[in-house]
């Protein structure tokens, strides 16, 4: 009888174990959005940014997928866009009025609500590593300029010289622009993943606006505006005219139509992006991923760069709608 019972218990055990259901985990990237044209995009151009978009999308697969969590595959995905000249971020900033590389970035952990930011720093090569230190080694959350790579390079943040950040198509970009022609309007780079213990998080990095002036700083630090990860609700990054995204908190509005009038995160991304900031007048887009590993990715712009992956196989790599 005793020997029949473990039996049963046993074939039992294997029924459960066989009838669950697959690890649920999600990731979406952007590299920024922007009225750009299918006119403007060349086939060389387009194949660059879709191969590292898809380089992109399968470094944080590799993560999420082999138990990862989903802060470690944000920063890891981010950090390749930085190291990129193909983005505003990192490598690929843009250039001040002044001729200086000023970047800004965030992350935040949905399970703890922590989150960290730099901005106007301009020696470390990867800003949102930065970001990261400032989320588990201090105190605070933003921190700027000189003191916030002060901060971070004593605490591991590969400094490198300034000069690192110089391409000649940026540099081109920011002639252009002092002369009043026209400039390419995308590059900010963010990542929303959900890992498979249920975690979110979110990450955003920019090289700014070209020929900014005044130590002007954007949404991508400011948590709540640019950047927002909350485990009972979605993680959200934006990608824009910053301006708009701080006065209307974008990505903790996303939240909060989710959390407070119960709308998927398709509807609330769609609201928001469309209806309280499009009336307003800003323009740009946002990529996000919601408790169950839905995603959304709305933008009222021409185009949005943006990839995404889920457990469920569902993939792709998109440029304009």
């Amino acid at each position: 009888m005793r020997t029949s019972l473990i039996a049963l218990l046993s074939l039992y055990s294997l029924q459960i174990t066989f009838g669950q259901e697959p690890p649920v985990y999600a990731i979406v990237i952007h590299g920024g959005a922007g009225n750009i044209s299918p006119a403007f995009i060349t086939p060389t151009t387009d194949a660059t940014l879709s191969a590292k978009l898809s380089e992109v999308l399968e470094e944080g697969i590799s993560i999420l997928d082999s138990g990862g969590t989903s802060l470690d595959a944000v920063e890891a995905v981010i950090r390749i866009m930085e190291d990129s000249p193909l983005f505003n971020a990192g490598k690929g900033a843009v250039f001040t009025h002044e001729g200086k590389n000023e970047l800004d970035a965030s992350i935040m952990d949905g399970k703890t609500m922590k989150a960290g930011a730099v901005a106007g720093i301009g020696d470390i090569k990867n800003p949102i590593s930065a970001a990261r230190i400032v989320m588990e080694k201090s105190p605070h959350v933003l921190l700027s300029g000189a003191g916030a790579s002060r901060f971070v390079s004593g605490h591991g943040a590969e400094v490198v010289d300034s000069n690192y950040f110089y391409t000649e198509r940026r540099w081109e970009q920011l002639q252009r622009q002092l002369k009043k022609a026209g400039v390419e309007k995308y590059g900010t780079v963010g990542c929303v993943a959900l890992d498979r213990y249920g975690n979110l998080a979110a990450g955003t990095s920019t090289g700014g606006m070209t020929n900014k002036r005044f130590g002007r700083i954007g949404d991508s630090p400011i948590i709540g505006a640019g950047n927002y990860a909350n485990n009972n609700s979605c993680a959200v990054s934006a990608t824009g005219h910053g301006e708009f995204f701080i006065r209307y908190t974008v990505a903790h509005d996303i939240s909060a139509l989710m959390q407070y009038r119960d709308l998927s995160i398709q509807e609330a991304a769609r609201t928001v992006i469309h209806e309280k900031l499009g009336d307003a007048g800003g323009t740009g887009g946002v990529i996000c991923v919601d408790k169950h590993g839905n995603i959304a990715m709305e933008f009222n712009t021409s185009g949005m760069l943006r990839a995404y992956a889920t457990a469920r196989g569902e993939k792709g790599v998109r440029m304009f709608e």
